[in-house]
């Protein structure tokens, strides 16, 4: 059987949220509990975000 040639030369995609600018740590989490500290449907988009950017720092 035949060698098969992979071109790894393709970024994979990045697994962090686009929509969130980069923070760190500190900031991600300070920004998240001024978002959850007063509840509004319009922040939805910006919780789940942060929340996801942090859960990819986690893992």
């Amino acid at each position: 059987m035949p060698d098969i040639q992979i071109a790894r030369a393709q970024l994979a995609p990045s697994i962090l949220p686009a929509d969130v600018p980069e923070l760190s740590d500190d900031e991600c989490l300070a920004r998240l509990a001024r978002a959850v500290e007063t509840p509004d449907s319009a922040r939805l988009d910006e919780v789940a975000a942060l929340i996801g950017r942090l859960a990819v720092t986690i893992e």
